[in-house]
């Protein structure tokens, strides 16, 4: 490799991105910044350039980088005690799932590490629960799905997924699934009435975050919920990204006001610093799996308890919820001042927004995001055409303001 540290004509950005491209498998494509400290909204560079961060860690730094209470408990459970695997009992864990019975009112929990193993886990508990309680026989088992989504990147999940880049040259592929339109009530009933007796579970993201902040009509989840229970299928929920205050909700579910069946959250459940995930069910679901049947040697470790725990009590102390709200509706009205042929739409809920853009003079999207990168404001596309703008909610209305500022005057200078 040719750069190296003492090259004074490479800097260290490039030196680092070298690395990634000579060492690292090819497997994304990021913007050329190369960050190594956060706090709160911003991150910093290896130069020392600041940056507003609009992308969260798609959603997974909610409460802001390096939040001190978060990262004080990680440093004290790290002291006492890190992993003791499920084959004992942890303080940490047992307190952890009262407080999450507590918190969102499942009678239990099951506790994993990444978004695709909590989305791999709800598959199974409906699965079971289709086989034990509705007696669907095993190799007749469904599950819908929606077009669009993106629930991770296992074999089993990216079946449900009708994005090429997902799933081609990955098979043979799980069966199992029937895909439906998402946003199509309509298309919903006839997989139902079609294949009712022998669908376990309808599985759908509130809002579709990768698909480009795709926010379904008003009412439509609640539609779905009510279709699911008259034909005694579970409604599971992928909260994953929009879960924990993102959309102005503790949940997005309660936009449409139902309780689904079983919640896969994650990302901002682990506060910023850990991977950390769940399924919260009831009873009658959750205890259909026993023990030997499904685990993890991480899952619900006392490092991500501890995490978990203080990651949700800084939501609700310093009403995250209420803020995303708040500034999400500042967001979406100035943004939707803007006069930009580049401008398509501007959609969102809370602090999970896009703007969708048409190509001007050659110019794209990612075009679009360079030159916000350049002014200090960090944002990545998705579908080649689509903005996702999605801050840490502890942004305030003078930090929001600013960025504001910055995404006005990239659209400005582009169209001059």
């Amino acid at each position: 490799m040719a750069n190296t540290l003492n090259d004074c004509k490479v800097s260290a950005s490039e030196r680092l991105m070298d690395y990634e491209e000579h060492y690292g498998a090819h497997n994304y494509h990021p913007l050329p910044v190369v960050l190594s400290k956060g706090k709160g909204v911003f991150v910093w560079d290896v130069e020392g350039k600041r940056y507003f961060d609009f992308l969260s860690s798609y959603s997974a730094v909610n409460q802001g980088h390096c939040h001190p209470r978060i990262v004080k408990v990680l440093k004290e459970q790290a002291d006492e005690l890190c992993l003791t695997s499920r084959a004992f009992y942890s303080e940490a864990l047992c307190e952890y799932e009262k407080f999450m019975h507590e918190y969102f009112g499942y009678d239990r929990i099951l506790p994993m590490n990444t978004g695709a193993e909590g989305v791999e886990t709800a598959l199974k508990l409906a699965r079971r629960w289709g086989a034990v309680k509705k007696g669907i026989p095993n190799d007749k088992i469904k599950i819908i799905c929606c077009g669009g989504n993106f629930h991770g990147r296992t074999v089993t999940v990216i079946t449900m997924s009708d994005d090429p880049s997902s799933y081609a040259q990955y098979g043979p592929l799980t069966p199992g699934f029937v895909r439906v339109p998402y946003n199509n009530i309509e298309a919903l009933r006839e997989a139902l009435d079609q294949y009712g007796d022998e669908v376990c579970a309808f599985i759908a993201e509130p809002i579709q975050g990768e698909a480009g902040v795709f926010v379904p009509d008003d009412g439509y989840l609640k539609r779905c919920f009510d279709l699911c229970h008259e034909h005694n299928v579970l409604f599971i929920a992928d909260e994953v990204q929009t879960g924990i205050a993102r959309t102005g909700r503790m949940l997005c579910s309660e936009h449409d006001g139902i309780r689904p069946d079983i919640v896969v959250l994650g990302k901002a459940l682990g506060g910023g610093v850990l991977p950390v995930s769940a399924c919260l069910a009831d009873d009658e679901i959750m205890l259909n799996i026993q023990p030997g049947e499904h685990g993890s040697t991480f899952g619900g470790f006392p490092l991500a308890a501890r995490v978990a725990m203080e990651a949700l009590k800084v939501v609700k102390d310093e009403h995250l919820v209420e803020n995303a709200e708040r500034m999400g509706r500042l967001f979406r009205e100035e943004i939707s001042k803007i006069n930009s042929p580049f401008i398509k739409q501007v959609r969102g809920r809370g602090l999970l927004n896009a703007i969708v853009t048409e190509p001007v003079a050659g110019k794209t999207a990612w075009d679009i995001c360079i030159r916000m990168m350049e002014k200090g404001l960090l944002a990545k596309p998705t579908h080649d055409h689509i903005i996702r703008f999605a801050p840490p909610l502890v942004i305030n209305e003078e930090q929001l303001r600013e960025a504001i500022g910055i995404i006005r005057e990239t659209f400005e200078e582009m169209t001059a």
